[in-house]
């Protein structure tokens, strides 16, 4: 029908990275409910949420993963998903790690939420704790940028430079054709190091962490 149609056509536009035009189609498939989207149709607030955050617009991203959540507190790519963004900001730590926690539990094979994982525990400076799960991703997903670069940082807090370098190298190596600003990133910190905290980003950053969707 025309609603499946739409949904698909928004699918197909976030797939191919193209957040604005799938909004658009989200958005048109929101309006046939009228007022709010039913329970039936809550991947719509995922996929819509998912869209939003990409494009920087974090309000409006926070507003419908939290809608997605409340109809689906299980699902362990919705807590990633939410969860991961709140961490990466340094907003909202420990109900973040609960909810990744929640999520790890779900899936503990998946390398992204694996990172999440580790990756809210170094927010919370938890450097030590954080390495297990951080190298149990890297594990899991060898060749992804974000994940690398994340047991990087993780290395050099608890003084385990050599190992950092390498990692953040390796982190170089994978995001050189897709993530230029990841790149200039290690470059900084393959020369200066990590001299300071953490920086906490501010709420409308878009991270590039990838998501596993649960076949949505």
């Amino acid at each position: 029908n025309d609603l499946e149609s739409l949904i698909l056509m928004g699918d197909i536009h976030r797939h191919n990275e193209d957040f604005k035009k799938a909004l658009e189609y989200y958005n048109l498939s929101a309006k046939t409910f009228g007022k709010e989207i039913p329970a039936d149709y809550w991947h719509l607030y995922y996929v819509r949420g998912m869209s939003y955050e990409r494009l920087g617009q974090w309000k409006e991203a926070e507003s419908d993963l939290k809608a997605a959540l409340s109809f689906q507190p299980d699902h362990p790519f919705v807590l990633n998903y939410l969860g991961y963004a709140w961490a990466d900001q340094g907003t909202n730590l420990e109900e973040s790690l609960k909810m990744i926690q929640k999520a790890a539990a779900l899936q503990p094979s998946d390398g992204y939420i694996t990172d999440s994982l580790g990756w809210v525990m170094y927010r919370m400076g938890d450097y030590e704790g954080s390495i297990p799960h951080l190298e149990k991703a890297v594990e899991l997903l060898p060749y992804d940028p974000v994940i690398n670069d994340h047991l990087g940082d993780a290395y050099w807090r608890v003084g385990r430079k050599l190992e950092a370098r390498f990692q953040w190298e390796r982190a170089k190596n994978y995001a050189e054709n897709d993530n230029a600003d990841l790149v200039n990133t290690i470059n900084t910190k393959l020369t200066e190091g990590l001299n300071t905290p953490p920086v906490v980003r501010s709420a409308n950053s878009v991270h590039e962490h990838g998501s596993a969707e649960g076949g949505l």
